[in-house]
């Protein structure tokens, strides 16, 4: 559809440039051309008349003089000068023949531009017509066939459902208290004001599924990542300075856009992101996008703990 679309667009801006930008451009064209055409053309009459009235004016001379006297002697003359007035007279009728034929070829010529132009069009016009006739023959039995059970849900939404369904079995990583991570990290990061509306569920939560996880919160996943930094040897810990402080981290599980608003973030389904605020404020969290470093509001519905896999030394 898009690239039938497309294509009918493309022929309405070829069909202004080729043929109404082109017809302005010849038109101011032409004006000039027929102002000067149309003078030449009278200065060049206006002398074959003049031609043709001087020889009038011969003739009708000679004969006054040959009238009572010797005929023979102006017949000569008189038989010149006819036959230059009778010249004359076939030079201005060809002249004006021609012209009027000049005339004609002009303005059938730009006709047939205008003509050509438009049967162009119209021939492009015919293969978009063709073009989606073909392609809504082929769709229409496909569209009604995905319509004729509106409670069938699509195989791919319902695979999407299930993992939903499924817990996600992580591991936790070693994390300070709440009160310790709260000191380090709120005191360097100074987050643009969180967006004055409450943030709202995921969309397909709501949509397909009662049993999805409600929104997380940073104390569950305080709590969550809490546990295994006793499981850790204090010597260990100590020693090889895994007992750090480190932010808490969420995996997204719908994809979430920005749009024009500056202070959200917009990531895909999967990417991870780091909690730079510990506090939730009306549904919204503020973290940093790992893959590409921006940082953001985004909704807390949008995304589940996730811990880093430890690495076990043999």
């Amino acid at each position: 559809v898009c690239g039938v679309t497309l294509h009918v667009l493309l022929q309405f801006k070829r069909f202004h440039k080729e043929i109404i930008a082109e017809l302005e451009r010849k038109t101011d064209m032409d004006v000039k051309y027929m102002t000067a055409t149309f003078k030449r053309y009278q200065t060049e009459h206006k002398l074959k008349q003049d031609s043709l009235e001087r020889s009038q004016s011969d003739l009708k001379k000679l004969r006054r003089k040959s009238q009572g006297k010797n005929v023979t002697k102006y017949e000569a003359k008189e038989n010149e000068c006819l036959e230059a007035v009778t010249t004359r007279q076939m030079e201005i009728q060809k002249f004006v023949a021609d012209g009027c034929r000049e005339a004609l070829l002009e303005e059938k010529r730009r006709f047939c531009f205008l003509v050509d132009k438009h049967c162009i069009f119209s021939h492009q016009i015919s293969m978009f017509h063709d073009k989606a006739k073909d392609m809504l023959t082929m769709q229409l039995p496909n569209w009604q066939d995905k319509c004729s059970d509106a409670t069938k849900v699509p195989d791919s939404v319902m695979s999407m459902i299930e993992g939903l369904r499924t817990p996600v079995s992580i591991t936790p990583q070693p994390s300070p208290p709440m009160d310790r991570y709260s000191r380090t990290n709120t005191d360097t990061v100074i987050p643009p004001p969180a967006p004055p509306l409450k943030a709202n569920t995921s969309p397909l939560a709501n949509m397909f599924s009662q049993d999805v996880p409600k929104p997380i919160t940073v104390q569950q996943i305080s709590d969550h990542n809490s546990g295994e930094e006793g499981s850790l040897p204090r010597s260990v810990s100590v020693s090889t300075g895994l007992n750090i402080v480190k932010r808490p981290k969420v995996r997204t599980i719908f994809p979430h856009t920005a749009e024009s608003n500056d202070t959200l973030l917009s990531f895909d389904e999967g990417d991870i992101i780091t909690l730079l605020i510990p506090e939730e404020k009306d549904g919204w969290l503020y973290g940093e996008l790992e893959k590409s470093k921006q940082r953001g509001w985004f909704p807390s519905s949008y995304c589940r703990p996730y811990s880093e896999p430890v690495v076990k030394n043999r």
